[in-house]
């Protein structure tokens, strides 16, 4: 379902009135900032961007996918996510291969480096990830992930 398409209607309540404590895509923001934030020292060692790290972390768990499939998993926009994959191949650590059913389409795998560069990342990634959930128990944290898969699924303009 589109956002624009949601049954609720507009309310008329103000930002001000909500609050920026209150807001969920604001507190979604913060989070994703401050996540990003602890992962930058990691990867300049490993000389990648966000864009490079998000296609890194989607192609360890969905390889081969379509480089739209990609943009789309990697929360990038296609023409970032293209600069990107250039840098990422030219390093040897993706590779771009035809898909066999659609000539114009390419697909998107990592490379024995990719895989490596990534197994680097991953831990510090866990490590950020788990601070998040410092202090807040297993059913609240799988309530919390089904809430964000609901929310997802409301809002998403793909089938996957």
């Amino acid at each position: 379902m589109d956002v624009k398409d949601s049954p609720e209607k507009h309310d008329n309540t103000t930002l001000g009135e909500v609050g920026l404590d209150q807001f969920a895509p604001y507190l979604m923001n913060r989070i994703m900032g401050r996540y990003n934030a602890a992962m930058q020292e990691e990867m300049a060692k490993l000389g990648l961007t966000t864009p490079q790290m998000r296609s890194l972390a989607v192609l360890s768990v969905r390889d081969g996918i379509l480089i739209r499939e990609l943009a789309v998993f990697a929360v990038v926009q296609q023409s970032t996510l293209s600069r990107a994959l250039d840098t990422l191949a030219q390093n040897g650590l993706v590779r771009r291969q035809p898909d066999p059913d659609d000539s114009r389409a390419t697909r998107i795998f990592l490379t024995d480096s990719g895989r490596a560069a990534f197994q680097r990342l991953w831990p510090h990634m866990s490590d950020a990830y788990q601070a998040m959930f410092a202090g807040i128990d297993a059913d609240e944290k799988q309530a919390f992930v089904g809430t964000l898969q609901k929310m997802l699924k409301n809002i998403r303009k793909h089938d996957f």
